[in-house]
C-alpha cells in the first residue's frame, strides 16, 4: 500500500522546516495572503524555501494573484508549485500555468454534493486538486479555518489528477479521514498549531506518526 503523502502548510518560522521534514512531509506550504496569520514576506519565504532539500515540494499559496504579484513571487522565492486558493476560474488556472511554467494545485471548497462537479471541472486544467472545506461566510480566510466537511461525500471517488484532502485535519482524526476518503495525500495547517500561525513541532510529529501508523 502506498504511504499517504502529506503537506504542512502555513510555515512561518525557520524551525518549522526541519520539524516538517523530520515528520516525513512531502510538501511544505508558504502562504502569501496578507489577511492570513501565516502570511510571509518574500525575503523570509525565500530564506526558508532555500533551506528545503531537493525532493520536497515547496508550494506557494496565493489567492486571486495578479500577474505582477506572480512575477515578483516566482522571481524572489524558489518554489516548485503554486496553490491557487481563491476564486480563480479554469481559464485563469491555464493562464497562470503558462505564465509561470509551474505546476498548479487548485483548491476547491466543499460543503455539500452541489460542490462536487467543480472538482471535475478543475481536474481538466490543474495539475493537482486540493479538496478543502468551504470557508464560512463570515471569514476572509479561504482556508486554514480548522473546519472539515462530510468526508463521505467524496468516499470512493477518483479524479483524473492527483488530489489532496484538507480541512480540519489533526493528528487525532487524519487516519480516519484517510480511511473514509481514500485520500492519497493530505494537507494540514491549523491542526498542527498552538496558536494561529504558530506551528507546534510536537503536533507536527504526531501528525506524521498518525499517518505512518494509519
Amino acid at each position: 500500500m502506498t504511504p499517504t503523502r502529506f503537506k504542512i502548510c502555513g510555515i512561518t518560522d525557520p524551525a518549522d522546516v526541519p520539524a516538517a521534514l523530520l515528520a516525513g512531509a512531502s510538501y511544505l506550504g508558504f502562504v502569501f495572503f496578507p489577511k492570513s496569520p501565516r502570511n510571509l514576506d518574500l525575503p523570509s519565504a525565500a530564506a526558508m524555501a532555500g533551506a528545503v532539500p531537493p525532493g520536497i515540494m515547496k508550494v506557494a499559496l496565493v489567492v486571486d494573484p495578479s500577474d505582477a504579484a506572480l512575477d515578483l513571487l516566482t522571481d524572489k522565492v524558489p518554489i516548485d508549485m503554486l496553490q491557487l486558493h481563491g476564486s480563480e476560474l479554469p481559464e485563469r488556472v491555464r493562464e497562470i500555468k503558462t505564465r509561470t511554467g509551474l505546476p498548479v494545485m487548485k483548491a476547491i471548497g466543499v460543503a455539500g454534493p452541489e460542490d462536487l462537479p467543480r472538482i471535475d471541472e478543475y481536474a481538466e486544467v490543474a495539475d493537482q486538486l486540493l479538496i478543502d472545506a468551504k470557508p464560512p461566510r463570515d471569514t476572509e480566510l479561504p482556508g486554514g479555518n480548522g473546519l472539515s466537511f462530510d468526508w463521505t461525500l467524496i468516499a470512493g471517488r477518483h479524479w483524473a489528477r492527483p488530489w489532496m484532502l484538507a480541512g480540519g485535519l489533526t493528528p487525532e482524526n487524519v487516519a480516519e479521514a484517510v480511511r473514509v476518503t481514500g485520500a492519497p495525500q493530505v494537507d494540514v495547517s491549523s491542526g498542527v498549531e498552538r496558536a494561529p500561525g504558530v506551528k507546534d513541532p510536537d503536533k507536527i510529529a504526531a501528525f506524521g506518526q498518525a499517518i505512518a501508523v494509519g
